[in-house]
C-alpha cells in the first residue's frame, strides 16, 4: 500500500478527524435550521407587513370611494398633493366592479381598474359573488404574464343608500419581497460553506488541543517501564474530564511504582537474608566434607546444617505470607468479638516465658471491649508487641498492656522499661528485615526483623493505625488504634488468613 494512502487512512481513522466531521456534520444541520427557521420568519414578518399595508389601503378606499348611481366618485382635494399621492398609489393595483363583474367607469367614462390589475386578469363572476356574499376579506395571491406574484385583498362596498353591494380589490406586488427572501437565500447559501470551512478549521484546531491530554497520557505510558516509574503528567488545572483522565493515570502509575518497589524490595531482601544461612549452610558442609573424620563430627555438621535449613524455610515462609498481605492477595475473616477476652489469653499464653525472663507482664483490660476484626490477625499482632517488648525488657523490667474504649475505636497500648530505641531507629523500626541492636546498642540483633512489618500490616488491613513512643534508657510504648467497625466501602481487599504459629517470632 502507498505510503500517502496509509497516511491518509491514519487520519481518516483517527478520533481528531470523527470529532472534526462530526462537528462539522452539526454544525451544517445546525446552520440549515436556523437559516430555514429564519427565512420562514422572514417570509412571515413581510406577508404580515404588507397585509397591514393593504388592510390600511382598504380601509383608505372606503373613506376616498363613493359609488353613486354605478358611477364610483373619488373624494379628496385635488389641488393637495398628498391626496393626490395617496390616491395614486391606492389606485396602482386597483378595480371595482358590479355583482355581474362588469368594471364599473367614472364620471369621465374612465375605467375603474388599473393596468397592473389588467396584467394578472379580470375577476370571474363566481370569485366576485364569493366575495360579496363573505363576511371575511378576500385575499388571494395572482401572477401576471411575467411571473411577478400580486397580493390581492378583496371585498364588498356599498353605494351611498348601503344596499347594492359593489366588488373592490387592491392589491399590491411581491417583488420586492420575493427579492429579499432570494437575495437572503443566496446570500446564506454562499456564507454556509464558509462558516462550515471555518467550523472545520476551528473544530481540527479545538479537537487536537482537547486531545493533548490524552495524547500525552498515551507517549507517557509508551516511556513507562520497570525502572521509569517516576513519571507523572501534570494537572491543567481545569477540573474537567481531562485532568480526571490524567488523575486516575497518575493514581495507576503511583500503584504499579509500589508494586514494581515491593517486587524490588522483596527480591533485595530475599537476596540479603537468605544469603547468610546458604552461606552458613556451604560452610558446614565443606568443614565436613574436608575435615570429618568421624560419625559424630559428621552428625554435628549435619545438624548444624539442618538448623540453618530451618531457619532458612522459616525466612521464606513469612517473605511469603508479607508478600501476600501487602500485595492484596490475602482476605480477613472478620467476627463481631470482645478484644478483651482476646488479649486476656495472649497475656496468659506469655506468663510462663515472662516469668522465666523475670519479666513482670500486667494487664488492664475492660470488662467489654467490642470490635469486628480478624481473631487470628489481632491475636498475632498482640503476641508479637508483647514478645517483642520481652526481648527488650531486662530482668527486673516491667512489660504494661492496656485496652481502652474510645469514641470511635480501640486503643491498645504495649509499653515497656526496656532498652527503649534510638531516634534514629523510629523511622524505619516498621521495615522489613530491619532490626535494632541490643539494649547497649552493640548487643546481636534479635529475630528476622519481620514482626513489626506484620503488625504494622495488621493494623492497616482493619483501617486503623500504629504508632511507636521511645527513648534510649526509658523504654518504649506501642499504641495500635482499631476502629469499632470498618464501612464496607472502605474496607481494604487485603488482609490475613490462619498461618503458622511460629510466625510471631518473627
Amino acid at each position: 500500500m502507498p505510503r500517502r494512502v496509509r497516511k491518509f487512512q491514519h487520519i481518516t481513522r483517527s478520533l481528531r478527524f470523527r470529532l472534526t466531521v462530526s462537528y462539522a456534520l452539526f454544525f451544517s444541520v445546525m446552520l440549515i435550521g436556523v437559516g430555514t427557521i429564519y427565512r420562514r420568519n422572514l417570509a412571515t414578518i413581510l406577508d404580515t407587513q404588507i397585509r397591514d399595508g393593504l388592510e390600511q389601503e382598504w380601509a383608505a378606499v372606503k373613506g376616498y370611494l363613493r359609488i353613486e348611481n354605478d358611477r364610483p366618485i373619488w373624494y379628496y382635494d385635488r389641488d393637495d398633493p398628498d391626496e393626490s399621492f395617496i390616491i395614486e398609489r391606492l389606485r396602482r393595483v386597483f378595480v371595482v366592479a358590479d355583482g355581474q363583474g362588469t368594471v364599473l367607469a367614472d364620471a369621465q367614462g374612465n375605467l375603474q381598474i388599473s393596468e397592473a390589475y389588467e396584467s394578472i386578469g379580470r375577476d370571474s363572476p363566481a370569485h366576485i359573488a364569493a366575495a360579496l356574499h363573505s363576511q371575511q376579506p378576500q385575499w388571494e395571491v395572482r401572477k401576471n404574464a411575467k411571473g411577478v406574484p400580486y397580493l390581492l385583498r378583496s371585498g364588498a362596498v356599498y353605494d351611498e343608500n348601503n344596499r347594492k353591494p359593489y366588488f373592490v380589490a387592491v392589491g399590491r406586488s411581491l417583488a420586492d419581497n420575493s427579492h429579499i427572501l432570494e437575495q437572503f437565500t443566496w446570500t446564506y447559501v454562499a456564507i454556509i460553506p464558509l462558516v462550515i470551512v471555518s467550523g472545520c478549521l476551528l473544530g481540527w484546531f479545538l479537537a487536537a488541543r482537547g486531545l493533548t491530554p490524552v495524547l500525552e497520557v498515551a507517549q507517557a505510558a509508551q516511556r513507562i517501564s520497570g525502572s521509569n516509574l517516576r513519571l507523572r503528567i501534570p494537572s491543567r488545572g481545569a477540573h474537567d474530564e481531562l485532568d480526571f483522565l490524567i488523575e486516575t493515570f497518575n493514581r495507576m502509575i503511583d500503584r504499579l511504582e509500589n508494586s514494581f518497589n515491593q517486587i524490588r524490595q522483596f527480591s533485595t531482601d530475599v537476596s540479603h537474608e537468605l544469603r547468610t544461612p546458604i552461606t552458613a549452610i556451604r560452610g558446614q558442609l565443606e568443614v565436613a566434607l574436608f575435615t570429618a573424620s568421624t560419625a559424630d563430627q559428621y552428625r554435628e555438621a549435619m545438624l548444624n546444617s539442618l538448623q540453618d535449613v530451618e531457619r532458612l524455610s522459616q525466612i521464606v515462609r513469612a517473605l511469603l505470607l508479607l508478600s501476600q498481605a501487602e500485595s492484596g492477595q490475602l482476605a480477613l475473616q472478620k467476627t463481631r468479638m470482645n478484644l478483651s477476652e482476646l488479649v486476656a489469653d495472649v497475656v496468659d499464653q506469655f506468663q510462663i516465658p515472662y516469668e522465666e525472663a523475670r519479666v513482670r507482664l500486667t494487664a488492664d483490660l475492660p470488662g467489654d471491649c467490642p470490635a469486628e476484626v480478624d481473631r487470628i490477625q489481632i491475636e498475632r499482632m498482640v503476641s508479637n508487641l508483647v514478645s517483642n517488648a520481652m526481648k527488650f525488657t531486662p530482668a527486673g523490667g516491667e512489660v504494661r498492656v492496656r485496652l481502652r474504649n474510645e469514641t470511635d475505636g480501640v486503643e491498645l497500648v504495649i509499653e515497656d522499661t526496656g532498652c527503649g530505641i534510638a531516634t534514629d531507629h523510629l523511622p524505619h523500626i516498621f521495615d522489613r528485615f530491619y532490626r535494632v541492636p541490643g539494649r547497649d546498642g552493640s548487643g546481636p540483633e534479635r529475630g528476622l526483623g519481620l514482626g513489626l512489618s506484620f503488625v504494622a500490616w495488621i493494623a492497616k488491613a482493619h483501617q486503623g493505625n500504629v504508632r511507636v513512643e521511645s527513648s534510649p534508657g526509658k523504654g518504649s510504648r506501642f499504641v495500635v488504634f482499631l476502629p469499632v467497625s470498618v464501612p464496607a466501602d472502605r474496607r481494604p481487599d487485603a488482609a490475613g488468613t490462619p498461618v503458622a504459629s511460629g510466625m510471631n517470632e518473627l
